[in-house]
């Protein structure tokens, strides 16, 4: 039983350290793409395409 005392704690300053982390990346513009991700899927990259073989 003791053990919850310390664990939950623990517990709850993992899911702060986890929210601030996502705080922070949000706030530095880490999820800023808008247009990226809607035409990445529309390029084709050379290295993509594997060739032909002779």
């Amino acid at each position: 039983m003791n053990i919850i005392f310390l664990l939950a704690p623990f517990s709850i300053l993992l899911a702060l350290i986890g929210l601030a982390g996502f705080w922070w990346a949000v706030r530095n513009g880490q999820y800023d793409d808008p247009a990226g991700d809607a035409s990445r899927i529309l390029l084709d990259d050379a290295q993509d395409v594997p060739e032909p073989p002779l």
